[in-house]
């Protein structure tokens, strides 16, 4: 297989987040999908195969070191730029596992950027026993949590929590045990665990724990952007139509994120970032 290695919502030359992109001639073996996205070791890798004769409908799927997730949105940008580069600008249609999505790929002044169109989005409140265990997991107690964004169970594509922290300090130190969080996200059904420090109304620093797929920490996660998105807008957080996302800066990959939204409850989103081949 041709793997292409791509870190989307990078700004300009650095940062962003390394995602995989293989595309297809022929249709892959799920355990062929798993065993390359395990040995390029990023913590996705996108796998579209055509299906049409222009290049402009595919199907996707997306796979971690240690297993496969419905939706991605990292990667998405990186199949958007890889799709740019080899059948031009313009859009095209993704087919996921439960979901029919679109991306956009175009070059802007710092090079390709891409756009995704993200699944419905929903949320509800956090249960007591998913609290308990994600705040345990992360040594944080109910009084770190920032009173003016109730936890929530949210959803874009795939599920996550995301708890607001009220003391920015406290997002920076983030750590918590792999094997404990890859216990808690899989028995809770969650992709990743998302910290928020609000920045501004329309501005957010976030650090996303991803044990479920054997990663640490991602530098940006677009699918966890478009569902806490729809989680604000729903709650009725004012928007002005955009949020701005800054991820990565406590692991030393700066990556900036931006999603577009309507009023619509319920609705997609559209997530944006800039795109960079790595060598």
């Amino acid at each position: 297989m041709d793997i292409q290695r791509i870190a989307a919502f990078s700004q300009g030359s650095s940062g962003g987040n390394p995602a995989g992109v293989v595309l297809l001639r022929d249709p892959a073996t799920e355990a062929e999908m798993a065993r390359v996205a395990a040995e390029v070791g990023f913590s996705e890798t996108a796998f579209a195969l055509p299906e049409d004769a222009g290049g402009r409908a595919w199907r996707v799927r997306y796979f971690s070191p240690e297993s496969e997730v419905p939706f991605c949105g990292h990667a998405t940008i990186a199949l958007g730029a890889a799709l740019g580069q080899q059948n031009g600008a313009g859009r095209y249609k993704l087919t996921l596992n439960d979901a029919r999505i679109t991306v956009e790929a175009a070059t802007g002044p710092e090079g390709m950027q891409a756009t995704l169109s993200s699944p419905p989005t929903h949320s509800r409140a956090v249960s007591e026993e998913e609290l308990a265990e994600v705040l345990t997991l992360f040594a944080l107690t109910r009084g770190d949590l920032d009173p003016r964004l109730a936890p929530a169970r949210i959803h874009g594509g795939a599920d996550h929590i995301v708890l607001p922290l009220k003391d920015r300090a406290a997002l920076a130190a983030m750590t918590y045990d792999l094997d404990a969080g890859r216990a808690v996200m899989r028995r809770h059904g969650l992709v990743t665990v998302m910290l928020v420090f609000i920045e501004g109304a329309q501005d957010f620093a976030v650090r996303n724990a991803f044990a479920s797929g054997g990663v640490l920490e991602d530098p940006a996660t677009g699918a966890a952007a478009a569902a806490f998105a729809g989680y604000l807008r729903d709650a009725g957080w004012p928007h002005g139509g955009a949020f701005t996302i800054r991820q990565g800066e406590d692991m030393g990959s700066p990556s900036l994120i931006r999603v577009d939204l309507d009023d619509t409850k319920g609705a997609p989103v559209r997530v944006s970032g800039g795109a960079r081949v790595m060598g």
